[in-house]
């Protein structure tokens, strides 16, 4: 954990701000997990293999909590825990993933239910725990942050992406409706909408292990990196007091929809 306080010009101090980061243990959780340490967070990495956030720990200094935020009485004591050691000014509800590219025919009734339990569920059951930390801090320093990490496929079908097109706008309407029912409250809501981002397991998940298919998805164009997601986030949070990001959707120059990626053009 790094001090209390971070130095700025002259005499004057700024209280460190602390944030909760799940799904930590690789991709854009750990990228963002890094990022906020470099900015001068303090950082609770969350997820289920400890083994990967203690490695995270021992690169950033960050402090870490293995979890499963499918658990309810797990997500629960993750909150007093936090409550317990300084409170929270932001969660960067990044947990989630895609099971399965399967027609709505063949649909894999288990893969769909896995995809809300950890897209919706999980971000709720976080987002209900938390918040009356965030309130107390955005009481206490002007503003707290709820991001919500969700996908384009949130705002377009695509062949294939039912399950996961209808769990990410599930969250969509989540982070929309928060931010409507707790407006004029110290806390913001932000949601970043990342397209394509090649990182070391998300296709790799959605196709069952199957290296090949999960490196066509990023072949013949430059697509995202787990960096370019954790950097927007990092701007959303630095913005004034005053200043709400609603959405923010951030693609390959490649992609211009779901499915309409244009490939072998050097981009």
């Amino acid at each position: 954990m790094s001090d209390s306080t971070a130095p700025q010009t002259g005499s004057e101090t700024k209280p460190t701000r602390r944030a909760l980061v799940t799904g930590a243990s690789s991709g854009i959780g750990a990228a963002t997990a890094r990022r906020l340490r470099a900015d001068g967070w303090d950082v609770v990495a969350a997820a289920r293999r400890a083994d990967r956030l203690e490695a995270l720990a021992a690169e950033t200094g960050c402090e870490v909590y293995a979890v499963d935020l499918t658990d309810d009485v797990a997500v629960a004591a993750l909150a007093e825990h936090l409550a317990a050691t300084g409170g929270l000014d932001a969660v960067v509800n990044n947990a989630g993933g895609a099971l399965g590219l399967d027609r709505v025919e063949a649909a894999d009734i288990d893969g769909w239910r896995q995809m809300y339990e950890i897209n919706v569920l999980g971000t709720l059951r976080v987002t209900k725990a938390v918040l009356p930390l965030l309130r107390e801090a955005g009481a206490a320093k002007g503003v707290a942050d709820v991001v919500n990490v969700t996908s384009t496929a949130a705002q377009g079908a695509y062949e294939g992406g039912a399950g996961y097109t209808g769990a990410k706008h599930a969250e969509h309407m989540l982070s929309q409706t928060l931010r409507w029912e707790i407006a004029g409250e110290p806390v913001r809501v932000i949601e970043v909408a990342p397209g394509a981002v090649a990182t070391e397991e998300f296709s790799l998940v959605r196709f069952g292990g199957d290296a090949a298919k999960a490196a066509a998805v990023y072949e013949g164009y430059t697509p995202l990196v787990a960096d370019d997601i954790a950097d927007t986030i990092a701007w959303t949070l630095s913005r004034p007091d005053h200043v709400n990001i609603d959405l923010v959707t951030v693609r390959p120059r490649a992609q211009a929809h779901n499915s309409k990626i244009v490939r072998n053009t050097g981009i």
